[in-house]
């Protein structure tokens, strides 16, 4: 099952634990455009997107910044993660929005403090999968993987 014919030696353990670490790695290549904007490609797929510096860091704004895609990022992911169980128990959350702010932070280094976030979902409030939902997207990977300090909070709105 594992290719490792040639591996011969190295524990079974050790070899799935890097092989599946290659697996599970996705490349993106970023190059620097010149005046604070950059382009990233996304190696699996070869779409790109462009950053560039905000107004108030020296840049035009004429794009998302870096920690904005951080923003961005967090708000798709939850509400990524919360369709994984919405489809699997046939729920439809066509329509669910997540309006986020970041705050970054007033002194040295420059950092996002908050990233505050309300997410809109076009369903009762008594839904009996409630709880299911809004635990899966408080759990998706990317809120997980920030500082700790950062301020996360999600207020969920049940508008059906």
């Amino acid at each position: 099952m594992w290719p490792d014919p040639y591996l011969r030696g190295i524990p079974t353990f050790y070899f799935r634990t890097f092989y599946l670490s290659l697996n599970t790695m996705v490349t993106i290549i970023s190059t620097y455009d010149g005046g604070l904007r950059c382009t990233a490609t996304h190696g699996p797929s070869g779409v790109t997107l462009i950053t560039d510096a905000p107004v108030d860091n020296h840049g035009k704004g004429e794009s998302f910044s870096p920690t904005d895609l951080v923003a961005t990022a967090v708000a798709n992911c939850m509400m990524t993660v919360m369709g994984i169980p919405a489809e699997r128990h046939g729920i439809n959350l066509k329509g669910t929005t997540v309006t986020i702010g970041k705050e970054m932070s007033a002194d040295l280094p420059r950092r996002i403090v908050a990233l505050r976030s309300v997410m809109t979902i076009p369903l009762p409030a008594d839904h009996p999968q409630r709880d299911l939902l809004e635990n899966a997207a408080k759990a998706c990977p990317v809120k997980q993987s920030l500082d700790p300090k950062i301020d996360t909070t999600v207020e969920f709105r049940w508008v059906g």
